[in-house]
């Protein structure tokens, strides 16, 4: 089947996505970078491997919404709103709960500024793993 721009994706669709995107490697990869077309090129080729036809747009576009509806369903969570609910929760909840924490340091000057907990890897375009 031909994945087209404006198709939405299919379950099988997201579930390549999100077993790509469990992995390690990428989930370091993937975190605290702003500038990740070459991850999600990367992303887009292993699901052409997986039978997905979409390109690294349309990736990164579903990972943004995913992760989106993940944060929103998880802060109802925490504030006692338990009726909100998204399909693929558990799985993003097993993907994203290690991502590290970015917390705020005071600085001298009295402002604060984000540190993250963990180290900053940086992304790799040239994945042959």
């Amino acid at each position: 089947m031909e994945s087209g721009a404006g198709k939405h994706w299919t379950e099988e669709e997201v579930k390549a996505l999100l077993s790509v995107w469990s992995e390690k490697n990428i989930r370091k990869q993937l975190h605290g970078t702003l500038r990740n077309k070459g991850i999600f090129i990367y992303i887009a080729k292993r699901l052409q491997e997986l039978g997905v036809c979409r390109d690294w747009k349309q990736c990164r576009a579903k990972y943004k919404n995913l992760k989106y509806e993940y944060r929103t369903v998880k802060y109802a969570h925490n504030s006692g709103d338990v009726t909100k609910t998204m399909k693929f929760f558990h799985d993003l909840d097993a993907i994203l709960r290690y991502e590290p924490v970015t917390q705020l340091a005071a600085e001298e000057n009295g402002r604060c500024c984000a540190t993250e907990a963990q180290p900053n890897t940086s992304p790799t375009t040239d994945s042959t793993q």
